[in-house]
This record gives structure tokens, C-alpha cells and sequence, in this order.
């Protein structure tokens, strides 16, 4: 416990500094969400470029320890091709272009979940997740409760379903209280998907410029 409790202190004072630009690099990882189908995602750096034909599946990093203090974010998206609007509120039929995902953990969980992929992660009880969408018919800055994890993953809505390129800010803290009545506690992963399976349509869209703050 002792040796636990000083881990947590170095890992928190670490967490004090966080940084900006997350790069689109070598440390992501595609999840397969579905047996036979997966999205096409590449990595460039500074960018992520995404084609979903009739297919889902997310790509997703961790954070360093001096990123899990982060409490903001920003990043640009284009979509060139786009899924119809779908209702967001139902599991099944809820197909979007792009998904954000911002991965947080108490602190301790943090520490004891280090090297974790993104399936241990999810399926610790104490995880919250906001996720930031392009895609159904809601208004922007709705927040709703994710129909596959209530009271641990929240869709916040940035864009509805379409083409075009925008550019986002996002308050993290204000949105996480929003969506789960609490204060963040370590950011530990950030996630992209883009969903087209249930429309069975095409999506052609990119990220860039992702950082955090």
C-alpha cells in the first residue's frame, strides 16, 4: 500500500504537466468491433485517414502520464462522404461518421491499469468515456447517455450527419460534468471510430491536428 501511494503521487505530479499535439504514429491500434468487417485507417502523423465501407472498428492509443491531467482538446475533421442521419439514442441503426473517443480512470485505477489495452480498459466498472460525434440528427452540445454503456460512456454532439470540414475545441471537464455529474480523472486513452455497418454505406473522412491541453 505504501509503495502504491507513492507510485500515485509520482504519477500525479507527472500529470501536472500536460502536453499538446497527439500524433496519428506508431502507438495506435485497430480494435475490431466485428468478426469479418473493419474499417481502413491511415496513420500519417499528423493526420488519420478513415474509409468505412459497411464496416466498424475504432483505432485507439494510450496517453503518457503527463498527459492524464488534460482537461481540453482540440482538432480538425473532414468528411467527404457521409452516412445518413441516424437516431444516436438507439443500439442498432446508430451508424456515424466519426467518433472521438476521450478514455478516463480514476487515478489508482490509472496506476493499476498501466499497459492495458482498450477492451481491459472498457471493462473496468470505474471507466468514463465522452465520446465526440459527427453524425446522426441531434443538436450541437446535446449530451446523451451511450445506449451500449449507460452512466459510463456519454455521446457529446458536435456535428450532424454530412459533408464538410470544421474545426473543434472542446472543454473535456465541463462536458465529463455534464455527462456523469463528476470532475475527470486521468485521461489514460483516446479512441477514433467511424461507423457505417447498419446503413451499410460508404464514409471517407480524416482527423488532423488532434491535441491536448
Amino acid at each position: 500500500m505504501r509503495i502504491l501511494s507513492l507510485a500515485l503521487l509520482i504519477v500525479l505530479a507527472a500529470a501536472s504537466v500536460t502536453a499538446g499535439p497527439v500524433s496519428f504514429g506508431d502507438s495506435w491500434r485497430e480494435q475490431r468491433l466485428q468478426l469479418f468487417n473493419s474499417n481502413d485507417y491511415s496513420f500519417n502523423g499528423g493526420s488519420l485517414d478513415i474509409v468505412s465501407d459497411g464496416a466498424v472498428s475504432l483505432a485507439w492509443t494510450r496517453t503518457g502520464s503527463g498527459d492524464w491531467g488534460a482537461r481540453a482538446a482540440s482538432w480538425n475533421w473532414t468528411v467527404d462522404q457521409s452516412v445518413p442521419a441516424t437516431d444516436l439514442r438507439l443500439k442498432g441503426g446508430d451508424d456515424r461518421n466519426i467518433s472521438i473517443y476521450f478514455v478516463f480512470l480514476p487515478e489508482a485505477d490509472a496506476v493499476n491499469m498501466d499497459g492495458a489495452n482498450i477492451r481491459q480498459l472498457n471493462g473496468n466498472p470505474n471507466v468514463r468515456i465522452l465520446q465526440y460525434v459527427w453524425g446522426g440528427n441531434h443538436s450541437r452540445g446535446d449530451v446523451q447517455q451511450s445506449p451500449y454503456a449507460p452512466g459510463q460512456g456519454a455521446n457529446v454532439m458536435l456535428r450532424q450527419a454530412g459533408t464538410g470540414s470544421n474545426s473543434e475545441s472542446v472543454d473535456l471537464a465541463r462536458d465529463f460534468a455534464t455527462a456523469f455529474g463528476s470532475t475527470p480523472g486521468a485521461l489514460v486513452g483516446i479512441a477514433v471510430s467511424a461507423d457505417s455497418d447498419d446503413t451499410d454505406s460508404l464514409i471517407r473522412a480524416s482527423v488532423s491536428n488532434l491535441a491536448i491541453r
